[in-house]
């Protein structure tokens, strides 16, 4: 783990920490990009980059279509062709980057073939109410590890010895450090606000999700499954007698949904809690902006489970769950996961996220591209 971390904020696709988000409340608003490089991974393309703002993705580019595509209504609406044209030309030239770096760093890990991950993740955070924006820049190779910046002092931090040369390098590049330091505190906070302002209906708003009770077998563990919520930023937990519980309890991860709504669920075991005693536990939903905690009672009459006409019911909302975590599984296979778990803090502000796919002095959203990696 890098010396210099940030706080986590978000459970997910990656996790983070609750952010009150709600009308014209104070809120901490972020963008991020990722980029990820992969060698020799089958039906994966080579390079891939996902800009986000709020957790909600805004563009995408990837190898195979050497495109870079809006992915939300309210970015397409204010930025025109030109500005996707240039946003792919840089795409185009951070894919070069990566390709060559991706070999320079096999050579220094002594590795010839084999799978292999470079990624990158960077962006800033902006509290609206007392206007403080914070950074992060790092940088992941095969699921570890490999350089992180300290916006704070200029530094760069390598944890292993074969990022040191890379440290070294861009530490001693003026120009470079002058570049991120103008990046970091000037371009990326004013996109970031100008993008807020861009989508702020869809940002802000809240849904609230159906609850279910799931049950695979009567001497399974109860799962309590919220759907179709919107934003993210939501907790789950069971209670019982009004005291949340931790022992026996499963907190399942969020996952996006096909609609951009997304769904959550957790565990608890009540193979050593008497029948009569159901009737003191809940199972509690709180979204983040929303005004009232969604609250289901464990009641053996409303779980579906396996059996009879709920079978299909039940599967219906089981097979969501289990296709988004296939969809998971294939990214944790090319260390997308495990970096982002490594990286769960941050550059003097937190999270970003923590790698995995998804814009030099660059104009808005775009990649910032650093100086040439190892050279």
């Amino acid at each position: 783990m890098f010396m210099v971390t940030m706080k986590k904020k978000m459970k997910a696709f990656i996790f983070f920490l609750l952010l009150g988000i709600q009308g014209a409340a104070a809120v901490t608003h972020s963008m991020k990009y990722f980029y990820i490089a992969s060698s020799q991974v089958p039906n994966f393309p080579e390079f891939v980059s996902v800009g986000m703002v709020d957790d909600v993705q805004i563009d995408y580019y990837d190898s195979r279509t050497e495109k870079d595509v809006p992915k939300q209504d309210w970015i397409a609406r204010n930025t025109d062709q030109q500005y996707w044209e240039r946003e792919t030309a840089k795409r185009r030239g951070t894919q070069q980057w990566f390709k060559t770096n991706t070999e320079i760093l096999k050579q220094r890990f002594n590795q010839t073939g084999g799978v292999h991950i470079f990624q990158r993740m960077y962006g800033c955070e902006w509290d609206d109410e007392t206007g403080k924006v914070q950074a992060y820049d790092q940088f992941g190779y095969d699921g570890e590890d490999f350089v992180a910046r300290d916006l704070e002092t200029g530094t760069w931090i390598a944890p292993t010895p074969q990022a040191v040369i890379t440290k070294h390098k861009w530490e001693n590049d003026r120009a470079l450090t002058a570049q991120e330091k103008n990046y970091f505190t000037q371009i990326c906070p004013e996109w970031l606000k100008k993008f807020v302002h861009y989508g702020r209906s869809s940002l802000m708003k809240t849904v609230l999700p159906s609850v279910s009770l799931l049950q695979k077998t009567p001497s399974s563990p109860v799962t309590c499954h919220a759907t179709g919520f919107y934003p993210n930023r939501a907790e789950m937990f069971w209670k019982k007698d009004g005291e949340e519980l931790h022992e026996g309890v499963r907190k399942g991860e969020i996952l996006t949904n096909n609609d951009g709504n997304f769904q959550m669920s957790v565990d608890l075991d009540f193979s050593s809690v008497r029948p009569e005693d159901w009737q003191r536990y809940d199972c509690v939903f709180q979204l983040s902006g929303g005004n009232e905690n969604v609250i289901t009672k464990l009641d053996k009459a409303v779980i579906k489970t396996n059996k009879g006409k709920s079978e299909g019911n039940s599967l219906a909302m089981i097979i969501p769950i289990i296709v988004a975590m296939l969809v998971l599984a294939v990214i944790a296979v090319i260390g997308f996961i495990d970096y982002k778990k490594r990286t769960e803090k941050r550059p003097p502000s937190q999270q970003y996220y923590k790698c995995y796919i998804q814009r030099g002095l660059l104009q808005a959203g775009e990649a910032y591209q650093v100086g040439w990696l190892c050279g």
